[in-house]
C-alpha cells in the first residue's frame, strides 16, 4: 500500500503536470515547456509501471490471479501506453520543436484518461478497492506514513524531472559556447 498508492497517485499527477506544461507549450510556443514534458514522461511511465506491478502482487492473493481486466487496472495500463507513446513520439522526430509540439498535442488528447482512472471504481463495479477519498477512510495510524510516502514520490518526481530537463537542455544546446564553458572551463578561457 505504501508503494502502490503513491505510485498510482503520482502516475496521474505527473500526467496532469505534463498536461499543464502542454497547454503552456502550445499557447506560448515555449520550447522549455516542451522539454519539460519530454523530461517528465519517463518518470510518469516508471510510476505507472510500479503501480501496475505492485497492484498485481497484492492482487494475486486477493483475486487469485495476477491480472484481471478491472476498470482501474486497464485504464492505468492505457496510461502506461500513453506515456510510452509520448516517449516514442518525441524520439521519432529529428526536429525537436516539431517533436515538442507533437507530444504536447498527444498529452492533451490523452488527458481524457485521467478522470476515467480516477472515477473508474465509482463508475463501474470492479474488483479494485474502492476510493479512500484522499485517505479519509484509512486508519489514522496508516494515514501519516502514506502521506509521507506520497510526499517522497513527489520529491522524487520533481528531482528526477529537473535532472532530466537539465540533461535535455544540455543535449539540445551542446554546440553553444556556454555548454562548452561548462564542459571545459579552462579551454573556454583561452
Amino acid at each position: 500500500m505504501y508503494l502502490h498508492v503513491p505510485a498510482a497517485v503520482w502516475s496521474m499527477g505527473v500526467y496532469a503536470t505534463m498536461a499543464i506544461f502542454a497547454v503552456w507549450a502550445l499557447s506560448k510556443c515555449s520550447q522549455t515547456a516542451e522539454l519539460a514534458i519530454a523530461a517528465m514522461a519517463p518518470v510518469g511511465a516508471a510510476f505507472t509501471f510500479i503501480a501496475l506491478t505492485t497492484g498485481s502482487t497484492w492482487g494475486k492473493p486477493m483475486w487469485g490471479t495476477w491480472w484481471v481486466w478491472d476498470a482501474r487496472l486497464t485504464s492505468e495500463l492505457v496510461l502506461l501506453f500513453i506515456y510510452i507513446g509520448v516517449i516514442a513520439l518525441y524520439n521519432a522526430f529529428d526536429d525537436r520543436r516539431l517533436a515538442g509540439r507533437a507530444i504536447a498535442i498527444m498529452v492533451l488528447v490523452g488527458v481524457v484518461n485521467l478522470p476515467i482512472i480516477y472515477f473508474s471504481v465509482e463508475w463501474w463495479n470492479t474488483l479494485h478497492h474502492w476510493s479512500t477519498k484522499m485517505q479519509k477512510t484509512i486508519d489514522p495510524a496508516m494515514r501519516l506514513p502514506l502521506r509521507l510516502m506520497m510526499l517522497g514520490f513527489m520529491s522524487l518526481f520533481v528531482t528526477v524531472s529537473l535532472m532530466r530537463l537539465c540533461n535535455l537542455i544540455l543535449i539540445q544546446q551542446r554546440r553553444s559556447s556556454w555548454v562548452a564553458a561548462l564542459v571545459n572551463p579552462k579551454g573556454a578561457a583561452r
